[in-house]
């Protein structure tokens, strides 16, 4: 049998009020349309009321504001050929097989349905049918809710299904386990998931204080297991909206073996506005890291377009003059002018 969380994993709300003194009645009004999980583990590395971490799980009024972000402004229900599959790209497509997460995110950008009543539903048969059919579908995206939510036969199960549809190549995994609830990386898990390569992993950390000891095992069992890993960091007002946090970050991800793939501006989604930063800050930002951490530890920062329109990438320090050459910025600031090659 899988191991998947108890109930003993998990704080309560009210716990968590009265271990801090909060407004309970509050609490609960915001969680009654945007639900509330906290996995003690991610609770334990909570140093202080208002800290980065407590910020990104604890229940806050602000969600409740009035404002003109939507509830889906990657019009992802507009993109699902069949519940709970998301087929935006031509040989991608992303599977909601999870409706559940350890720790509800309050930046979440499925905040309209992951732990609701009103969660999206998947049809596995349909789903399964549908990449079957879709030959142009070469990467599948396991995503939610978090897929290791899911117990191990389940997860086994869907592995195996998409194994056995030949033009799949390659499956990947989107899952905040490793932060959130590291114990759910079983030794029993990992052999599991090395039995479907190539299979990726991109996890989802977003400060330093989250890298400890449990979520440094987890990582190291599943590339150890031949997972390759990588990083979405979301850009969050307060948590990591400062070039030391986000250099301090990715060198610590770099040694734990996950590479920093995405740094996202938040997305327009009711409920988050008061994580939202300018696009101005994550430049700033990504010009900081240049020439300050290794290549390697460089994501790519990203807007994910609203109305499901992709990602675009987004760099600092280049400007296109009227000759055709450009101004390039090096990382400490000097301006370099480059002759682009000429048309005709």
């Amino acid at each position: 049998m899988s191991l998947l969380p108890v109930e003993s994993s998990f704080i309560a709300l009210d716990e968590l009020a009265l271990s801090h003194d909060l407004d309970l009645q509050a609490m609960n009004t915001v969680a009654a349309i945007y639900p509330f999980r906290l996995t003690r583990h991610y609770f334990n590395l909570i140093r202080k009321q208002g800290d980065p971490l407590w910020l990104q799980a604890v229940p806050d009024p602000n969600e409740l504001r009035q404002d003109t972000q939507l509830a889906d402004p990657l019009n992802e229900t507009g993109l699902s050929p069949v519940p709970g599959l998301i087929h935006r790209y031509p040989d991608r497509v992303v599977w909601l097989v999870s409706g559940s997460c350890a720790v509800y995110c309050r930046f979440c950008m499925r905040k309209r349905g992951v732990g609701c009543s009103g969660a999206i539903a998947t049809d596995i048969a349909s789903s399964l049918a549908y990449i079957r059919e879709n030959r142009e579908i070469r990467d599948v995206i396991l995503s939610g809710g978090d897929p290791l939510m899911l117990a191990d036969e389940q997860l086994e199960k869907i592995l195996s299904d998409l194994r056995t549809i030949p033009h799949v190549e390659i499956i990947r995994i989107g899952t905040r386990v490793p932060v959130t609830l590291p114990e759910r990386i079983t030794e029993r898990l990992c052999s599991l998931l090395s039995r479907y390569h190539p299979l990726y992993i991109n996890t989802h950390f977003n400060h330093p204080d989250e890298i400890c000891s449990a979520s440094k095992t987890a990582c190291a069992r599943l590339a150890d297991a031949g997972v390759q890993l990588g990083n979405q960091t979301v850009l969050l007002k307060g948590v990591n909206d400062d070039p030391a946090v986000m250099a301090h970050l990715f060198r610590k991800l770099l040694q734990i073996r996950v590479k920093p793939y995405y740094l996202h501006q938040m997305d327009l989604v009711k409920g988050t506005s008061h994580f939202r930063t300018t696009v101005s800050q994550g430049l700033e930002i990504m010009a900081a890291l240049r020439g300050n951490v290794s290549g390697m530890a460089v994501p790519y920062y990203v807007i994910d377009l609203p109305a499901g329109k992709g990602k675009v990438p987004l760099l600092p320090g280049h400007e296109i003059n009227p000759d055709g050459t450009l101004t390039l910025t090096t990382y400490k600031g000097e301006k370099i002018v480059y002759m682009d090659l000429q048309k005709g």
